[in-house]
């Protein structure tokens, strides 16, 4: 999907900014100019949303770990329905994942709660950046699954491995 492309770009910048921002912090506060302050803060609101949304740009270039031991050992249609399984356990757990990270942003709102923090962010900020990219990973999950069992039925072998098969070392 050119949509996780695009994400993926977002976030490599974003850590980009988040890793200078907190260098500038480091080297002001060794210098004894003061700090900007929140760098700790900051940087963990980004790694949780770069794991969110990462987690979805992994699933389209196929990057998400398998152990392949007995997959290996099957004919092509085996592989195939090794492949779709792990597809649609994988949505699934996403699915499940995302449902249940509404109650705690939905909580968030509720109290208006912020951080313990000096900057005191409205945790509805990073929560809902969070909870996003889990939504975007249950609609990437979900797309991938349904376009996989149309190939899987269809019989279109070169279309569904190019979609959810683990490909080999030498492709990659």
């Amino acid at each position: 999907m050119r949509a996780n492309r695009a994400v993926a770009l977002l976030l490599g910048a974003t850590l980009l900014l988040t890793v200078l921002f907190i260098v500038t912090d480091v080297v002001l506060r060794k210098i004894g100019r003061g700090a900007l302050g929140g760098s700790n803060e900051i940087s963990s609101y980004v790694m949780a949303a770069v794991a969110s949304w990462g987690l979805s740009c992994a699933l389209t270039e196929r990057a998400h770990v398998r152990i392949d031991f007995v997959r290996q050992k099957l004919a092509r249609r085996g592989q195939s329905i090794m492949d779709m399984l792990a597809m649609v356990v994988t949505n699934g757990v996403v699915l499940l994942v995302a449902v249940q990270c509404w109650p705690v942003l939905e909580k968030t709102i509720l109290r208006g709660s912020t951080a313990n923090t000096p900057l005191e962010t409205p945790l509805w900020i990073p929560q809902g950046i969070w909870f996003g990219g889990w939504l975007w990973f249950a609609l990437t999950s979900t797309a991938l699954t349904l376009i996989g069992l149309y190939y899987l039925l269809s019989g279109h072998t070169k279309d569904f491995d190019a979609t959810l098969g683990m490909g080999s070392e030498l492709e990659i």
